[in-house]
C-alpha cells in the first residue's frame, strides 16, 4: 500500500519548535517532489514549503520564510519540516503530499498533488 504517514506534531508554547516527519510506505521518495499543506479549522488549505526531488529547490509561503526549514532525506523515505518561532497562527493539521516529476529542479506549494498524508495537529498555546 502505498502512503505517506506524517509524524511530530503535538502541543508547544509561542516561540517554541517542532521537528515534523513525512514518510513514505509503500514507494520510493526518489521522483518525487514534495510539499507541506496546513488547514486551520475554517480557513482554507494553506501551501507551506516544498521540496525538489534533487533537494535544491525549495519554497515558502511568506507566512513562515525565516522560521520553516524544509529538507529530505530520500536513503531514509523521509521529508522533515523543522518549525521555529512558532506563533499561535501556525495551530493547524499539517499534511505533507507527493508528486512524481520528470524534472528534478522544480516545486510548488500549489495543491497540485496526488498523493495525500493524513495529517498531524499541531497546536501552539500558551
Amino acid at each position: 500500500q502505498l502512503q505517506l504517514v506524517e509524524s511530530g506534531g503535538g502541543l508547544v508554547q509561542p516561540g517554541g519548535s517542532l521537528r515534523l516527519s513525512c514518510a513514505a510506505s509503500g514507494f520510493t521518495l526518489d521522483y518525487y517532489a514534495i510539499a507541506w499543506f496546513r488547514q486551520a479549522p475554517g480557513k482554507e488549505r494553506e501551501g507551506v514549503s516544498c521540496i525538489s526531488i534533487s533537494g535544491g529547490r525549495t519554497d515558502y509561503a511568506d507566512s513562515v520564510k525565516g522560521r520553516f526549514t524544509i529538507s529530505r532525506d530520500n536513503a531514509k523515505k523521509k521529508v522533515y519540516l523543522q518549525m521555529n518561532s512558532l506563533v499561535p497562527e501556525d495551530t493547524a493539521v499539517y499534511s505533507c503530499a507527493a508528486e512524481r516529476n520528470s524534472n528534478p529542479f522544480i516545486c510548488t506549494i500549489l495543491p497540485h498533488y496526488n498523493r495525500w498524508g493524513q495529517g498531524t495537529q499541531v497546536t501552539v498555546s500558551s
